[in-house]
This record gives structure tokens, sequence and C-alpha cells, in this order.
């Protein structure tokens, strides 16, 4: 008999597989914190940030603008800053400028995510790899005591599938949850910039128009 609530005497029952599932573990909570904070910071209110740049590009106040992107630490706002940069340039270098910042930024943002994609990923089948293991143990005592065994003679193994598979799955399903959600919110982020972008492009395009005439 062992105690299920003792962590460690639950990594020895489990076996060697026990311990890269425990590793994939601690690396995907890294990653989630870091994501979370991350995206955390760069999740502004993009209409709020965009009526102001607004406000200040039809008074052509460009250096006031640029100082307020400085000012704002987001994707959108880098973004915006690589096309202001280039106000007096034609409309397809506004639009260049501000897709090459957006190259940049998109990595930023799902930076880490294969890792946890990964981890979720291979968690479940660490787990069956310790459930072959519990097996194989099992049948290699049947073989070892001639076909006469009883309950306890299997224990041994059969706690080594069960605990790996166990382990496996809850690690890999709250990785797989937290992936889905942190690709969901880097897609709403992505439609936000573009968004901005266009209409950053429209109101440079249009305002100097608008100054030549």
């Amino acid at each position: 008999m062992f105690d299920i609530f003792n962590p460690f005497e639950l990594m020895m029952r489990g076996g060697i597989f026990m311990w890269p599932i425990l590793l994939c573990s601690i690396i995907g909570l890294a990653i989630t914190i870091e994501r979370f904070i991350s995206l955390h910071r760069a999740d502004i209110d993009t209409r709020e940030f965009m009526d102001t740049m607004r406000q200040v590009l039809r008074q052509n106040r460009i250096q006031e603008a640029i100082r307020l992107c400085d000012a704002t630490n987001a994707p959108v706002a880098r973004i915006m800053k690589a096309g202001i940069m280039r106000h007096r340039a034609s409309k397809e270098d506004i639009r260049e400028a501000m897709e090459d910042a957006s190259h940049l930024e998109i990595p930023r943002l799902e930076r880490y995510l294969s890792g946890l994609a990964t981890c979720s990923n291979i968690s479940p089948l660490l787990g069956l790899l310790g459930t072959v293991q519990g097996m194989i143990i099992c049948f290699a005592q049947i073989q070892t005591k001639g076909g006469q065994v009883n309950p306890s003679d299997l224990a041994g193994g059969i706690s080594t599938a069960l605990l790996t598979t166990a382990f496996g799955l809850s690690v890999a399903i709250p990785l797989l949850v937290l992936y889905n959600y942190f690709t969901s919110q880097i897609s709403t982020l992505i439609a936000e910039m573009e968004i901005s972008a266009a209409e950053l492009l429209e109101l440079l395009t249009r305002h100097r128009g608008d100054r030549e005439i």
C-alpha cells in the first residue's frame, strides 16, 4: 500500500517516464506564465489608441504621434510608428513599412507557443510509453512465475501503467486548453493590428491629399 498523496512516492511508482512528463509540466507552466504576462502587456484599448492617434494626425502633429507610439508599449503602437515615420512616402511605401514591422511583432506574440504545443502533444505519448512499460513488467512477472501469479504480483506493473497514463493526460489537457486560448488571443490581436494599420494608411494618405489641395 502506498500513499497516493505523496508526490515523490507517486513519481517512484510511476517509473522513469514520470520524470519527462514532470519536465513537460514545468516547461508548460513557465511558458504559460510568460505568455500571460506578455499578452497582457500587448493587449491595449486599440479603439481608444486609434481615436487619439486620429485626432493628433488630423492636426498634423506628427512628432506628437510618434511620441504617443513610443509611450505605448504594444505591438500595434510599434506598427503605427513604422507607418508614421514614412508619412511623406508613397502609399505603397507606408504599407510596406507597416508590414515589415508586423513581421517582427507577430513572431514575438507567438513566441514559445510551439514549445507549449510540443509539451501538450508529447505528454500523453510519454504516458502511453509508461503504460507499455507497466504491461511489460506484468508479463515479465507472469513469465517468471510460470503463470502462477496472484493480483499482488501484477500490482506494480499495473500501477506504473495507470499512473503514467493519468499523469500524462493531466499535463496534456490543461496545456492544450491554454495553447488554444493563447492562439485565440493572438489571432484577435493580429486582426486588430491589421485593422488599425489599414485605418492609419487611409488617414495618412487622405490627410496628405487634403493638405496638398
